[in-house]
């Protein structure tokens, strides 16, 4: 006697397709990290590593809160 949804799945195991983003600094700091770590192109001064390093910083608050406000629009803030 569980208590299931129509969908014969548990009502805590629906869709949450926004947590995806949660998946982006993962992405840009261990997935590809092999194919950046270069000293040779300099991008702004820094070496191509150091600038991909500062760009993935930047871009993990930004992707929490996109993974963040798609939550809360599905009504789990």
């Amino acid at each position: 006697m569980r208590n299931e949804t129509s969908g014969g799945r548990s009502p805590g195991s629906r869709r949450r397709p926004a947590l995806l983003w949660l998946l982006l600094p993962y992405v840009l700091f261990l997935a590809v990290l092999p194919l950046v770590n270069r000293v040779t192109p300099t991008v702004l001064g820094l070496p191509f590593l150091f600038f991909w390093m500062l760009v993935a910083t930047l871009a993990t608050p930004l992707s929490v809160g996109l993974a963040r406000r798609g939550d809360r629009k599905r009504g789990r803030g």
